[in-house]
């Protein structure tokens, strides 16, 4: 098999794998609904879903009239930024401040994390995962310094210390 044709199929399992991973723990209910994202090349799109009823509560996208004159590339960070403002306005004016965020099989980097962040900054409070918590900043690590690397070097064992009895000497035949 060419190795691109099998780089590519390793790809789209890793993305059906996330996408199983992220979609089997998120469920939208009345009180705190699902914020759903989807990205293509040319756009980005979003949308408050509540699962319970099965209806779209608010959506944005690159496609909206009211943004198409500020993108010039809807594929991008800054789009996707102006995405996110448009849906936090959106679901204000609906009363809808806590959201599940649904990445769908997309990394949480680049045009996703700057929706999210931008939505978050609108005023949406997005739900923290509670089987791992709050992710608290790592403490950042020391280097050793020179002088502690040096261990003081021990004088080696006589043969009868040590705890062990001394080996027998074997005479040849």
């Amino acid at each position: 098999m060419n190795v691109a044709k099998s780089q590519e199929i390793r790809k789209w399992e890793r993305r059906e794998r996330r996408s199983f991973h992220v979609g089997n723990k998120i469920f939208g209910t009345k009180e705190r609904p699902r914020l759903s994202v989807y990205r293509s090349n040319r756009h980005f799109h979003c949308q408050i879903i509540d699962d319970a009823e099965g209806k779209t509560l608010a959506a944005a996208s690159t496609l909206m009239k009211s943004l198409k004159g500020q993108v010039k590339n809807g594929g991008d960070v800054k789009a996707a930024t102006l995405v996110g403002e448009k849906l936090a306005e959106a679901a204000k004016a609906k009363g809808i401040t806590k959201v599940v965020f649904d990445r769908n099989f997309y990394r949480f980097h680049g045009r996703v994390r700057a929706f999210a962040e931008a939505a978050a900054k609108g005023g949406l409070q997005f739900l923290v995962n509670a089987e791992k918590g709050p992710k608290v900043p790592k403490a950042p690590k020391e280097k050793p310094k020179p002088a502690e690397k040096v261990k003081a070097q021990k004088p080696p064992k006589a043969p009868g210390e040590g705890g062990k009895p001394p080996a027998p000497k074997q005479e040849g035949k």
